[in-house]
């Protein structure tokens, strides 16, 4: 969430670049690099089959191509405040929504934890003005965002977060290239210039390969519920980022949100609790299939 929330100002990059190409160019280098470091890391990459082509096409689609439209339409309607107020409501749908497709229940205390995270991002953010058009893609961004770990539930057990983030990836990386041909050219690569090509590289590695693998691991070890109470983390980030590249200093509501989002964290994450799911994301790997955890652990 840290590398999501300092991207804000890298995006700012490509602003009047070709966005469908540039997406493309992204998440292809994301995903080679996502092959290249689960071979060297002894990540086993299995195939989808059955259900699982829904499930990772969902992600894909939901998560990664329309999020993105979404916001850059939207922005045309909205400042960016609206849509980070709409990803900061997501952990109160993660909370609820999360458990039930683990197979549990929600925790009385996780979904006020989640309410209290998503105040704080609110605060953090501000409040931003918008009609409404852009209210509508505030929510299909809110729909995506929550739909990027929710429907990564059901294959985490077999795919693990590193075959998640593969097979995402590559699904985004086709349409977005199938789209950007069509509406861009195939010469739209060329426009992208020496700084485009910059913050794709950033985007790609930290934002895409590293972000992806490290929040899924968190969706399989913590559960979607708690896990989600992490998105409070970005607004927090890129309030930061802003100081650390020059901007002025955060307005006492800034602080009052990062406050309210740590005590939202801290009342979400303490002990135990997210034991279970990461019980059932071992269990669900079968017999001769490898249980994918980050390296290192």
């Amino acid at each position: 969430m840290v590398c999501v929330g300092g991207s804000v100002a890298v995006s700012a990059v490509l602003a009047g670049a070709p966005m469908l190409t540039a997406e493309a160019v992204r998440y292809t280098m994301a995903c080679v690099l996502l092959v290249v470091f689960a071979r060297l890391t002894g990540q086993r990459l299995h195939m989808p089959r059955g259900p699982e082509w829904f499930w990772l096409s969902g992600i894909g689609a939901t998560g990664l191509v329309v999020f993105n439209i979404a916001l850059v339409q939207g922005s045309r309607h909205a400042e960016p405040a609206v849509f980070g107020v709409a990803v900061a409501c997501v952990p109160s749908l993660l909370a609820v929504a999360g458990p039930l497709l683990e197979g549990s229940r929600p925790r009385a205390v996780v979904v006020a934890a989640a309410f209290v995270v998503t105040c704080g991002a609110a605060l953090v953010q501000g409040v931003g003005r918008s009609d409404a058009t852009g209210l509508a893609w505030a929510a299909v961004v809110f729909g995506c965002e929550a739909a990027f770990t929710l429907l990564a539930v059901p294959v985490l057990g077999r795919h693990g977060p590193w075959g998640v983030s593969v097979h995402s990836t590559w699904l985004a990386a086709v349409a977005f290239a199938g789209m950007g041909l069509a509406r861009e050219g195939p010469g739209a690569a060329s426009r992208l210039g020496g700084a485009g090509w910059l913050a794709i590289v950033y985007l790609a590695v930290a934002v895409t390969a590293v972000a992806f693998v490290l929040w899924y691991s968190s969706v399989g070890r913590l559960g979607a519920s708690r896990a989600g109470l992490l998105t409070g983390v970005a607004p927090v980030a890129a309030a930061a980022c802003g100081v650390l590249l020059g901007g002025p200093a955060p307005r006492p509501p800034v602080w009052a949100g990062m406050a309210v989002v740590g005590g939202g964290l801290a009342l979400g994450l303490r002990g135990g609790a997210g034991q279970p799911a990461r019980a059932k994301w071992r269990g669900s790997a079968g017999a001769g299939q490898a249980v994918n955890e980050p390296a290192g652990e």
